[in-house]
């Protein structure tokens, strides 16, 4: 019944014209390419070919690019948002327009003053609950009507053209300017489970960790080409007739819409269809949806490996995503780093993930995912350990260094072994199963980053929120000791 399936599947991948031409990776693969009659040359494109199609060289030049690459894409479009909109300049325009005369940022809500920062906090973590809710019946409802690409562009849309409106953030609009960031994290953190669920069907899983590294490489690389762009009419005003830092930041709001709209079609034109069924009403293919959830939710609750791996990626994830989305508030209010320096931090972050992206990818080859991600994690808890007792710009921009190495191994990993778990025969609900992970990635994103407002709330310290993070990296590390693996993936996932 699995090889009838998966010949099946693979005939509608034929059908769609949108496979990988890549060679299969194993006998098995190979005589069920060979049954549904698939050619591994690559259709050769000329301008000639080009005239006589009628269509124009940029896109064929699009049509020729592997669905690898063009997934990667994705990446290189929405992660200009996490780094311009989350980590760099939206941030410090942020602090800057919330900043009273007394010099504190405050934020009267409900008629309570509240430190602006854990007002930031609460909003993303209010968007990724919002997600964490609707995505698992949505995943079910994309994936019993094949219909993943749909749901991918209506978050995309919904991010985009949010980071567009950020444009007319002003003092005198606050509360619309945060209810546009929120859509903004609510349209990203939704896109994210469509998107990666497209890893399995783009890679095998000797092949996961690698394509899943280069995704992320992709985006450290576009959003700093993005950002480095973005800086020039804020660092040299008088290049662009003497422009406000102020309305420079709020250009690059727009930017940042504009580059993840763009790029994203790239991605959009080369994904592998999915088998579509009949519509119906919409009531049957909500109905349909929440079937595909629940039995898909039965069927990790049955799996050990997934039961026993998702709650240590919770807790870890929830140290990683929270320090990765409030570091530059920290070197902000703690250490009073101007805003030259901390972006110039945030570039040199993003460099470093590059490499630790790919190092980490080669490591876990080696070695194996679960001791490659046991030793980040060890690295995580000496971070938090050190960010409560720097003290100067040097100090912290060190740490960044280390934090830049680190997270692009410790998220490209845990996504690509999660994909490794999955069970193999399960090719027609990836977006349900990885639904399930994007839940536990936006609930580690709320309880960490409200642990960490509610702690700075308390003590009136961004310190003592760093040991806070400290001891989730502990209890995610003892956890992920007791994953084992049984599936016959395991010589190509973890050890």
């Amino acid at each position: 019944k699995q090889l009838t399936f998966r010949c099946l599947y693979y005939k509608c991948q034929r059908r769609s014209q949108q496979i990988s031409h890549r060679p299969p990776y194993n006998p098995l693969e190979r005589s069920l390419y060979q049954c549904a009659s698939i050619s591994h040359k690559r259709p050769r494109c000329t301008p000639n070919l080009v005239a006589q199609r009628g269509r124009s060289f940029v896109s064929d030049i699009f049509a020729s690019m592997t669905p690898q690459r063009a997934w990667c894409f994705y990446d290189w479009a929405n992660s200009a948002y996490n780094l311009v909109i989350i980590s760099t300049i939206f941030p410090i325009y942020y602090s800057a327009i919330t900043k009273g005369a007394n010099g504190l940022s405050m934020v009267q809500v409900l008629g309570k003053s509240l430190p602006a920062n854990s007002l930031y906090a609460y909003v993303l973590s209010a968007a990724s609950l919002t997600i964490a809710f609707i995505n698992p019946a949505l995943s079910g409802i994309a994936d019993g009507s094949g219909q993943r690409m749909a749901f991918l562009r209506a978050f995309c849309y919904l991010g985009s053209i949010s980071c567009m409106g950020l444009f007319f953030f002003t003092p005198s609009t606050f509360w619309l300017g945060l209810t546009l960031f929120y859509l903004a994290a609510a349209g990203f953190s939704g896109s994210l489970v469509f998107y990666n669920s497209y890893l399995p069907d783009l890679a095998a899983p000797p092949d996961r960790d690698k394509l899943s590294a280069q995704g992320f490489a992709y985006g450290y690389v576009g959003s700093v080409v993005l950002l480095v762009l973005s800086l020039l009419p804020i660092l040299k005003p008088g290049w662009f007739g003497g422009i406000s830092s102020g309305l420079a930041s709020r250009v690059s709001f727009l930017a940042t819409g504009i580059w993840w709209f763009g790029f994203a079609h790239i991605t959009f034109a080369r994904m592998p269809k999915d088998v579509r069924t009949k519509a119906g009403s919409i009531a049957a293919g909500i109905k349909r949806g929440i079937k595909t959830t629940i039995a898909t939710g039965r069927t990790i609750l049955q799996d050990q490996s997934l039961v026993r791996y998702l709650p240590a990626f919770f807790f870890y994830n929830m140290g990683v995503q929270t320090i990765m989305a409030l570091a530059t508030l920290f070197g902000s209010a703690e250490l009073h780093m101007d805003s030259g320096a901390l972006i110039t931090t945030i570039l040199l972050l993003q460099i470093v993930a590059i490499f630790g992206a790919m190092l980490t990818a080669r490591a876990s080859h080696r070695f194996g995912n679960k001791p490659v991600l046991l030793v980040l994690i060890l690295v995580w808890i000496g971070v938090c350990i050190a960010a409560y007792g720097v003290q100067t710009a040097a100090q912290f921009q060190c740490l960044a260094s280390v934090v830049g190495l680190m997270m692009g191994g410790i998220q490209s990993l845990s996504r690509s072994t999660f994909s490794k778990l999955l069970p193999p025969q399960e090719v027609y609900n990836q977006a349900s199963y990885f639904s399930f992970m994007d839940v536990v990635d936006r609930l580690s994103i709320v309880f960490g980053t409200f642990a960490f407002g509610f702690v700075q709330q308390l003590t009136g310290s961004m310190r003592m929120s760093a040991l806070v993070l400290c001891g989730f990296f502990i209890v995610g590390g003892l956890l992920l000791l007791r994953l084992r693996v049984t599936k016959p993936i395991a010589a190509f996932a973890v050890s």
